[in-house]
């Protein structure tokens, strides 16, 4: 029989035990609450400070830096502290914590606040009123502008030019870098042809628009032609041509912009394909040539179905970069002609025409019409490192 001393050491000791264990919960939620604080109150010194540019440089790289690392060092000190079955729980958290916390306040939030200024008018919600005040005043029209996304004339073209971008943008530059990776792989100069095709890769997407801007550039007949396209027809006896009358014909105008990114993307997808292609056995190769097969169905037969998780990962990557074009056609005719995209009327009736809940509601429809591409893309890595 325990005795009643032995009983109440016992119980001491768990309640001594569940003190401990509150006490170092408590201290991993402090703890991590006063480092995000403190790297608060650095943000706030910075973006306000008046000191010397030079200063506030190198204490943004010291507190960024160092705070960052500090950060995980409490982290997972903390986590050491704690009881193991509490430290397997936790432990996965010290590492993406802080990117949960930072997506959370830089993303979720921003985009749950697009979201509800896309349920007002022009103004957005009035200012100094409740939540239901502000819902019951006349500046709420509920889902009323992204009924005016779907009607607007400008809006079904940008909707019409996006389809064209995702089509014909997005298959060309998987094409041609797939052509490109497979045709430079048998090349004796490798190296500097995959160097050549994809430093376009390391130019800005609004460079690259100047850069074709002066390519397109077209002077009267008689002047020195300063465009790339004019200098080369005129070089071999052809007469210049007004390639920006061409940029001004909706909608295949389009076209002369769509080539500027694949210009840009076909490098990108090339890397990947080339690393996939050198990823296949030769000796499956050299079984179908020993087969009989030609290089024709070598390359439909045994290299596509091989890659085919590249040239889907490749692909959908691409259309979301398509999706979310703005850069290019800013430069190019900001958004005239014709060419306007969902990011460019989000820009316009955002900043331009000063309509927040219009540009809110692009902004959200941009985002939805992104997310399903996310999510299966997200399912295929998923897939891959299951298999």
């Amino acid at each position: 029989m325990e005795s009643p001393n032995n009983k109440v050491a016992g119980d001491q000791s768990f309640v001594a035990g569940i003190l401990a264990l509150i006490g170092r919960v408590l201290l991993a939620v402090s703890i991590p609450l006063i480092s995000f604080y403190v790297l608060y109150l650095g943000f706030l010194f910075l973006r306000d400070s008046n000191a010397p540019r030079e200063i506030i440089v190198l204490i943004a790289i010291i507190w960024g830096v160092g705070g960052v690392g500090l950060l995980y060092w409490v982290f997972n000190w903390l986590v050491e502290k704690l009881p193991d079955q509490w430290k397997g729980r936790l432990l996965p958290f010290v590492f993406v914590g802080p990117a949960i916390a930072i997506l959370s306040w830089y993303l979720a939030i921003p985009t749950l606040r697009t979201f509800y200024l896309s349920l007002f008018g022009r103004d957005g919600p009035p200012e100094g009123l409740s939540f239901i005040q502000q819902i019951s005043s006349a500046a709420f029209v509920g889902f009323g502008n992204y009924a005016s996304v779907f009607t607007q004339d400008l809006m079904v073209e940008a909707f019409r030019n996006n389809l064209m971008w995702i089509i014909f943008g997005s298959t060309f530059s998987v094409i041609f870098g797939l052509l490109i990776a497979v045709l430079a792989d048998r090349s004796s100069f490798e190296k500097l042809a995959k160097s050549l095709i994809f430093l376009p890769m390391a130019i800005s997407f609004v460079g690259a628009g100047i850069i074709w801007n002066f390519i397109y550039e077209y002077r009267p007949e008689g002047q020195t032609q300063i465009g790339l396209l004019n200098s080369i027809v005129t070089s071999l006896g052809g007469t210049p041509e007004a390639w920006p009358q061409w940029v001004a014909i909706s909608p295949w105008n389009n076209l002369f912009l769509i080539v500027i990114v694949v210009w840009l993307q076909a490098g990108f997808s090339m890397v990947l394909f080339s690393a996939a292609l050198k990823g296949i056995p030769e000796e499956l190769l050299e079984a179908g040539r020993i087969d009989g097969a030609n290089e024709f169905q070598i390359f439909f037969r045994i290299m596509m179905p091989y890659i085919q998780g590249t040239l889907i990962s490749v692909w959908t990557t691409i259309i979301i970069f398509t999706l979310k074009i703005f850069d290019v056609v800013w430069v190019m005719t900001g958004g005239q002609f014709g060419t306007h995209v969902i990011a460019t009327q989000f820009y316009r009736q955002s900043f331009t025409n000063r309509n927040s809940g219009f540009g809110s509601a692009i902004a959200i429809v941009l985002l939805i019409a992104v997310i399903p591409v996310m999510i299966y893309n997200l399912k295929r890595f998923r897939e891959q490192e299951a298999f």
